[in-house]
């Protein structure tokens, strides 16, 4: 098989891999109260504490308005709180309520759980290679986006 039709196959496999999680996600974190726009919102700022707009716009690849959208309805159902920054007293700094991170660990242990299941049966030496090969493929598609 040729590197051009491996990458095909790759493609492929990782394309469906990608639309199957979305529309678990889609259809299990949206029985939450949240999209699953809102649940990675919440899981980055888990991941990297307060963050400004931009910060958290810029490590969820939207742009600025798109996430102010979905800032917005995570503080009307109080999930996210607004706070004065530190370092500069006029800018503001997302941060997650007690609420927010209940709800997020909530989402995150369940969709541990699923995955725990789908990989009962694969050897490890098989999961060990796709952790890898993700890793190096997450990598590949940062440096190309400049991330």
């Amino acid at each position: 098989m040729s590197r051009l039709e491996r990458a095909e196959e790759l493609y492929e496999a990782v394309n469906q891999l990608i639309r199957v999680h979305q529309f678990r996600d889609r259809d299990y974190i949206c029985c939450h109260d949240v999209s699953v726009a809102q649940c990675y919102a919440l899981e980055t700022l888990i991941k990297r504490g307060p963050l400004r707009l931009q910060a958290l716009a810029d490590e969820m690849y939207l742009d600025k308005s798109t996430t102010s959208r979905v800032v917005d309805s995570l503080l009307r159902k109080q999930y996210v709180l607004k706070l004065h920054d530190p370092d500069d007293q006029r800018a503001i700094q997302l941060s997650l309520t007690p609420s927010g991170e209940a709800l997020y660990q909530t989402i995150h242990q369940d969709l541990i759980s699923e995955e725990a299941s789908m990989i009962k049966d694969v050897p490890p030496e098989v999961v060990d290679g796709a952790l890898t090969l993700i890793r190096q493929l997450t990598i590949a598609a940062r440096n190309r986006l400049g991330s």
